[in-house]
């Protein structure tokens, strides 16, 4: 595992609240998922979540097979409460965009169960992947 310094993140913003990370790498967010705005969905996902969550973008998480990814990391409290990091895989329409921001509005994990309907889309990734998000 790589050890990197990053620059501490302000108190209002990172850690303090959930993140919710969306891939846009190789086959996430283009023409290889069709009938999907991609960039409406990311939309989708900031307009909602503007005041709750920090919406980021990444390139490749190296879950092709799952496109289009998005990974939903607990606030500081909902690590406290033990929720962890929980990816979701074939997140193609809206109404699981919605699904996503009405759970993180709710606090997330370890403060909120998702909806029901999110047990469809969560997936666990091998060991090697989840600790390059971290990184």
């Amino acid at each position: 595992m790589s050890r990197r310094t990053r620059e501490a993140a302000p108190a209002t913003a990172g850690s303090a609240r959930c993140t919710v990370t969306v891939c846009r790498g190789c086959c996430c967010g283009t023409p290889k998922i069709p009938g999907l705005d991609h960039g409406a969905q990311l939309a989708q996902l900031r307009g909602a979540l503007d005041d709750t969550a920090q919406v980021r973008v990444t390139g490749c998480l190296d879950a092709c097979e799952h496109a289009n990814v998005i990974v939903v990391q607990p606030s500081a409290a909902g690590r406290a409460a033990g929720g962890r990091p929980v990816w979701l895989g074939l997140v193609n329409d809206t109404d699981a965009a919605d699904d996503i921001a009405a759970w993180v509005e709710a606090g997330g994990p370890g403060l909120a169960d998702p909806p029901g309907i999110l047990d469809l889309y969560a997936f666990t990734p091998s060991r090697r992947i989840r600790q390059a998000l971290a990184d």
